[in-house]
């Protein structure tokens, strides 16, 4: 398979990682965080890996993006600018990693998310009712939709829970809103990525479509789950998947 040797069993092992994946990224985000240190221990190349979770990420955002804007809780005429700041971002972050050092950001990241999962926890602001933006649009677009967008290009890990919170706490979004509004920005930014891995010949596509299914299917019922629970669902989740990303990163960096 692509110079991939994966036995019939971890295929399907795999796939069905990507369905779970989906599901868990579909509410808080951070699916890498499950897919990519699978993909490793089976024996995929690190390049091969990174292109292929990046791949069949895509199709699992496409999904509860989808879900999200036909249920009504996407205004995407909003965040028209956003996107395109989150595409400028991605496309320097991409460039930027090629070039800069990211020892000093990965050893400091996990510090930042252990901080972001206590805020999670104990804000008024993480609820089901939207509270008073503290930013503008014309502001948080291109300093948080370029800002973790070029953070998702060059680094990645919790991305999308970095834009969840911050709808939640700069524009004032109920957490089902937030997360619903996070996955045009997370879409662009990994559709950048992904491009860029295709382009190379990185892709072991049979593995990366598998599982590009498997990513909608779960990402589906995920973000179903999001619409119908809001934050009694989103919070803990959000809070648990960001504090295991932390000390993943602490323990294994």
């Amino acid at each position: 398979m692509e110079g991939v040797d994966l036995s019939a069993a971890m295929f399907v092992f795999l796939t069905a990682i990507g369905f779970l994946a989906g599901f868990i990224s579909a509410i808080a985000g951070s699916g890498g965080l499950i897919v990519l240190p699978v993909l490793l221990a089976a024996g995929v190349p690190p390049l091969n890996a990174l292109a292929t979770n990046k791949f069949q990420s895509v199709f699992g955002t496409l999904s509860s993006a989808m879900n999200f804007l036909r249920k009504g809780h996407i205004d995407l005429a909003s965040m028209k600018m956003s996107m395109v700041y989150a595409f400028i971002g991605a496309v320097c972050g991409t460039l930027a990693v090629q070039q800069l050092d990211s020892d000093l950001l990965e050893r400091l990241l996990p510090y930042v998310l252990i901080a972001l999962a206590i805020y999670v926890a104990i804000s008024p602001r993480m609820s089901d009712e939207d509270t008073e933006p503290r930013w503008s649009a014309k502001r948080f677009d291109p300093v948080i939709g370029g800002g973790i967008g070029f953070y998702g290009g060059f680094l990645g890990p919790g991305m999308g829970s970095f834009f969840a919170v911050a709808f939640s706490s700069l524009r004032g979004f109920n957490l089902r809103k937030a997360t619903a509004h996070t996955k045009p920005l997370v879409l662009v930014t990994n559709t950048t990525s992904m491009v860029i891995f295709v382009l190379a010949g990185q892709v072991v596509w049979a593995l990366a479509i598998a599982m590009a299914v498997a990513q909608f299917l779960g990402a589906r019922l995920g973000s179903q789950l999001v619409i119908h629970k809001g934050a009694a669902l989103v919070q803990p989740v959000l809070v648990a998947v960001i504090l295991i990303l932390a000390v993943k990163l602490l323990l294994f960096p």
